[in-house]
């Protein structure tokens, strides 16, 4: 069936809505909501690759005020409840229901009692045929003869996210102190996306200063390991007998039954729910257990002199040759042990076993964390040529493996991966989505102009 006998018989697929949301409504002045008020698509958003709303930081204009938020996309606006979307709590950041034909007068509401407006696009293609491709400002500058200049823009929004990158362990430096700013950026950092949030309540409840008194310095490496993780994977609701998973062999059980043991014996502080961490389309490498076990490893090695200062003796004693690669040495962590052979609990390896701090996660913890802490730090310590030297790293780091933002974002400018070089310009990249495109800012944006 051609497109136009779709349109007649209502059988226009959701992939198309789809592609007339993100490419043919931005800009338009004549969109009305079946509640009869005016909007306008400011920014269509990102689509979302994980569970929830089809697409991920939109921003439309109700009236004078810009509405921030998720997009779900039907056929038929009777699918939302079809779907049992109004029960799920994922779709609760929704801010419209982006639909070809409205077929019920149901409203659409969230799990939280919210209700959200619907777009009915049926009369939009119905009055005007097929709608036109109306790309946003930025894919329109974008050709092959600008590449250079936007290098340049990419290079200052990477710089201008570093300094705000800098400015936030500052504050943190004088809030809660160096160690445990450094230690709650890297628990963030392991976190990766969908972990981070639990990640950073875990190192609040669980302080770094009390994670080190668990084991003094005449206890033997193994001994420190096991309780280091017993506390992190306890206090996080990670633990076989907290969440309900076991081992499998003897082996392996061994290793359980001690972290079990010297938690039992913790005082034990308030401990999160497992129901507080997310492993849906997590790779095994990002599963939160293995990040957790990761941090043990980097504690122990951190022993006698502590985290903070062997850290930015790494930053400041790097060779200028190879300073990202010695970083990112120091940083791997190997599986080893009980996560040699398991890829969680409950969960032999069969064949890969990834590591437990891989160079990717090193790479993103050497960036967000590690480079401006030490430039922080060294500001207020009045030590410039090691800020000099960790924003110098930073300028020079090579790219990155690429992000679904990233992604994005090259998808929207239309540009190949020849401009975004270095890791500088990834998180410019970024620094422009996040400040720009996600707060509906396209008449501020270089990139636009």
């Amino acid at each position: 069936m051609n497109r136009k006998a779709a349109l007649i018989k209502g059988n226009l697929p959701e992939s198309r809505v789809v592609k007339i949301w993100q490419e043919c409504l931005p800009g338009r002045k004549d969109l009305f909501t079946e509640d009869k008020k005016s909007i306008e698509v400011v920014y269509p958003g990102r689509p979302n690759d994980d569970r929830g709303a089809d697409f991920r930081d939109a921003v439309i204009a109700a009236g004078r005020r810009l509405v921030k938020g998720d997009i779900e996309v039907h056929v038929r606006s009777s699918s939302w409840r079809g779907h049992q979307h109004h029960q799920d709590p994922l779709y609760n950041g929704v801010i419209l229901h982006v639909v070809y034909r409205h077929d019920t007068a149901a409203a659409v509401t969230l799990q939280n009692g919210r209700e959200v407006p619907t777009l009915a696009l049926e009369k939009y293609i119905a009055d005007t045929g097929p709608v036109s491709r109306r790309p946003l400002p930025c894919h329109e500058t974008i050709d092959h003869r600008n590449q250079a200049f936007i290098g340049d823009i990419l290079d200052t929004a990477g710089d201008n996210r570093f300094a705000i990158k800098i400015a936030e362990f500052q504050a943190a430096l004088s809030r809660v102190g160096a160690e445990q700013a450094l230690y709650q950026g890297i628990m963030a950092a392991l976190g990766y996306v969908k972990n981070k949030i639990p990640m950073i309540e875990l190192a609040r409840r669980l302080p770094l200063l009390k994670l080190l008194a668990a084991a003094p310095a005449e206890i033997g490496h193994d001994e420190c390991l096991v309780r280091y993780q017993a506390l992190l994977l306890g206090t996080a609701g990670l633990l076989p007998s907290q969440s309900r998973c076991h081992g499998r062999d003897d082996k392996s059980e061994a290793w359980v039954e001690r972290l079990e043991d010297n938690w039992a014996a913790c005082v034990q502080t308030d401990t999160m729910s497992p129901n507080d961490w997310h492993t849906f389309k997590v790779r095994p490498g990002n599963l939160p257990r293995r990040r957790l076990a990761a941090m043990s490893y980097l504690l122990c090695r951190c022993r006698e002199n502590g985290l903070l200062p062997v850290l930015i003796g790494e930053v400041e004693n790097a060779p200028p040759e190879r300073n990202y690669i010695s970083l990112r040495e120091w940083l791997f962590v190997n599986a080893q042990g009980f996560w040699a052979e398991n890829l969680d609990f409950g969960i032999p390896a069969r064949r890969f076993v990834p590591a437990l701090l891989g160079n990717d996660r090193a790479d993103i913890i050497i960036l967000n964390v590690l480079l401006p802490l030490a430039d922080a730090w060294a500001r207020a310590a009045l030590r410039p040529k090691l800020a000099e030297k960790a924003s110098e790293i930073y300028r020079c780091y090579p790219s990155l493996t690429e992000n679904t933002v990233e992604k994005h974002m090259r998808h929207q400018l239309g540009i190949s991966r020849c401009p975004v070089n270095s890791a500088r310009r990834q998180q410019g990249l970024l620094h422009i989505y996040k400040t720009l495109c996600s707060q509906g800012k396209c008449r501020e944006c270089p990139l636009g102009n």
